[in-house]
């Protein structure tokens, strides 16, 4: 099995790139699946014996945090909760968005292995880039504002341009594209360590699967 990139590491963290189809942590017991690896679980075959600070949906790829030791990780969960860390993401969506630019500020409400759209929910705001048009899709670039549950696979879906390839929110047989999966990658992290003075900023390059997508979407 190939190994997980490193994309930082230093004496209190390690930043890696997560694959898709891959989940971050072990889920609830009722749900888990016997003998599945996890990202903990394939870097600690790697020799890396890590906590993870934040996760990504099993489709999603790109950049998780983890800490070295439980210290690390209540520092960095704490700037989490503060909404002290930026954190950007490339997705496909379905259809040409308009404006180009803009934002999604609907609450959700988490329903478990679910969340929707309802005004009894949490505060969620997405801001959005296009970055470039397709005939069916449009390549965007997300800042996240808030972290609700599935917040950017729901906020496109709601708004009518569901992600290429997104089966939970949108209906697979009304897709105007197709993927395998939820086209979307957490492509970079920025913050400061509770323990420095100098930001932060990780990157993470598109997986070859979404570079295959806007190739065959151009």
């Amino acid at each position: 099995m190939r190994a997980l990139t490193i994309l930082h590491e230093d004496d209190r963290i390690v930043v890696c790139m997560k694959p898709p189809g891959l989940l971050t942590v072990k889920p609830p017991r009722h749900t888990s699946r016997r003998g599945e690896p996890t990202l903990v679980d394939r870097l600690r075959d790697q020799g890396l014996d890590l906590l993870p600070v934040h996760r990504l949906d099993q489709e999603t790829s790109g950049v998780v945090l983890l800490a070295r030791d439980q210290a690390a990780r209540d520092a960095l969960m704490e700037i989490f909760r503060s909404r002290a860390v930026s954190k950007t993401y490339i997705a496909v969506a379905q259809g040409r968005l308009d404006p180009a630019q803009g934002e999604f500020d609907a609450p959700i409400r988490d329903l478990g292995a679910r969340a929707e759209v309802h005004a009894s929910g949490q505060p969620a705001l997405t801001h959005y880039r296009t970055l470039q048009t397709f005939r069916l899709a449009t390549q965007v670039e997300i800042d996240l504002l808030t972290g609700r549950h599935n917040q950017i696979r729901l906020h496109f879906a709601h708004a009518g341009h569901p992600l290429v390839g997104e089966r939970k929110y949108a209906r697979g047989r009304d897709a105007l594209a197709r993927h395998k999966r939820a086209a979307l990658h957490a492509s970079k992290i920025s913050f400061t360590p509770p323990w420095g003075s100098e930001p932060l900023t990780i990157e993470a390059p598109l997986p070859v699967d979404l570079e295959n997508l806007m190739r065959k979407l151009a």
